[in-house]
């Protein structure tokens, strides 16, 4: 029988699914895309670069090959329809997960996973990262659960080829580890080491070498979190501002849970408490990190409002008659037919989103009136010409930060880019001839008063320069 809970629950993940769906507009995405076509074509995974001819033949991690496989995969079966479904998808099935953990099913699992969902929501899209949302909501479950923790290490294996959040997973399984200890010495006065979570962790710890770049993997995560480019200019590595909007969930997360934990009058694990401390801090020191804090936060909120509801409210029993059941199927019906209608409509505006947010004009002239040798280009547009222009033409710069590291961003790249006294000196130094950047950018204003540099394209968002 479809009772009122049944539909309720139905109605929630399908709307979370709904809301899960978002067009394609990640700047990364574009060079993900061309590199799992590269590997699929050639059956090589590159360990060197091969999209810039800036930095050329430089060491390059390439961490999420397996990710990026799929992403081609299946843009190959179908289009980007089929990328933007099954994120939404994968998306939607970490927020599942993270409902198995909860307490007070379904009205107050339900709000804490919302309130998660929204919190995380800035982070959307069809991007590797995506599966590290996924696989850390499914390690916290099975560590939660206490059981089936043989499937941490392969899908540690998995976690690793995927994407080099991986880490994570490790934290995770060393923090429930430390837990138990802990709470054993001070609970029980006795030292009981937790033999299959440690046994767990060094098969994980073990696990990170079976990928394609071997050793460096673990190397690999510290190194981007050190880079001080990476911290300096890419924006979801700042801190969250809560002047804007997309950040006021967080803060009502964060809030909330701290409010329910003063109130709720249910003992949080040691364990919990340093999840909640530690992530805590990291989403308050980078917006990337939102996600996991969510992941953490949301079943405790739940567990201590669901306790403080128990013990003041008498919970009915679920009933539904056959007449009530069909009526919630009709309703459901409708429900799963407005969130195809919005669905559709988002896959149908991807070329728009592509449009504004790329310069598909200025690309298309370059492809038919300009050979694009040596080419400057914007950091975030990086991407999108490997994907339009590659291999024929190869770029300065794309968000591959790790691959150009800090001095060539600092020194050559920004130093163009920004049109100070000595802008001339990289273009020089990479014997750049043709530039394709922003409309307002200071590099653009500086070549409309260079003799040597002729205009030969220029719309609301992009303009092209040729040096004569």
């Amino acid at each position: 029988m479809l009772t009122t809970r049944r539909l309720f629950i139905a109605i929630f993940f399908v709307a979370l699914f709904t809301f899960a769906t978002r067009e394609i507009s990640d700047p990364d995405f574009w060079w993900h895309l061309r590199t799992g076509q590269f590997i699929v074509e050639t059956r090589a995974i590159p360990h060197a670069d091969i999209f810039s001819f800036t930095n050329a033949g430089r060491p390059w991690v390439t961490h999420e090959w397996l990710a990026e496989v799929l992403i081609y995969a299946l843009y190959a079966l179908g289009g980007f329809p089929a990328l933007i479904l099954a994120f939404a998808a994968l998306i939607a099935l970490a927020f599942v997960v993270l409902y198995a953990r909860m307490p007070g099913k379904p009205y107050v699992a339900a709000f804490a996973v919302l309130l998660a969902a929204l919190t995380t929501a800035p982070t959307f899209g069809a991007r590797p990262q995506m599966f590290t949302l996924l696989l850390a909501s499914v390690f916290l479950y099975l560590l939660d659960q206490r059981r089936a923790l043989w499937l941490l290490p392969p899908l540690m294996i998995l976690w690793v080829n995927l994407h080099s959040g991986y880490a994570l997973g490790i934290v995770l399984i060393a923090v429930y580890l430390c837990g138990d200890i802990v709470e054993d010495l001070t609970l029980r006065s006795t030292f009981r080491v937790s033999h299959s979570r440690l046994l767990v962790f060094v098969l994980c710890v073990g696990a990170v070498l079976l990928n394609p770049n071997g050793a460096a993997m673990y190397v690999y995560p510290f190194e981007t979190l050190t880079s001080r480019a990476m911290q300096a200019y890419i924006q979801e590595w700042f801190s969250p501002d809560f002047h804007q909007i997309e950040f006021q969930p967080f803060a009502w997360l964060l809030l909330g849970t701290l409010v329910a934990l003063a109130l709720g009058g249910k003992r949080v694990t040691l364990t919990h408490a340093i999840l909640l401390a530690g992530f805590g801090y990291a989403a308050l020191r980078s917006a990337r990190n939102i996600p996991f804090f969510a992941l953490v936060a949301a079943p405790v909120l739940a567990e201590q409002v669901w306790h403080w509801l128990a013990s003041r409210v008498a919970i009915p029993p679920a009933r539904a008659s056959r007449a009530v059941s069909i009526v919630n199927g009709g309703i459901l019906a409708l429900v799963v037919l407005a969130s195809a209608a919005r669905v559709a409509t988002v896959i149908a505006n991807q070329p728009a989103v592509e449009r504004a947010k790329y310069p598909t004009a200025a690309v298309d002239f370059l492809q038919t009136r300009v050979v694009p040798a040596s080419l400057y280009n914007a950091y975030g547009w990086g991407g999108y010409l490997i994907w339009r222009l590659y291999p024929q033409t190869r770029v300065f710069i794309d968000g591959r930060a790790d691959v150009y590291g800090d001095v060539f961003i600092e020194e050559v790249y920004l130093k163009a880019y920004r049109g100070g006294a000595e802008w001339r000196a990289p273009l020089e130094q990479y014997a750049v001839r043709v530039v394709l950047i922003e409309s307002g950018a200071p590099l653009a204003e500086r070549l409309s008063g260079a003799v040597e540099w002729d205009k030969v394209y220029a719309d609301h968002q992009a303009v092209i320069f040729v040096k004569r």
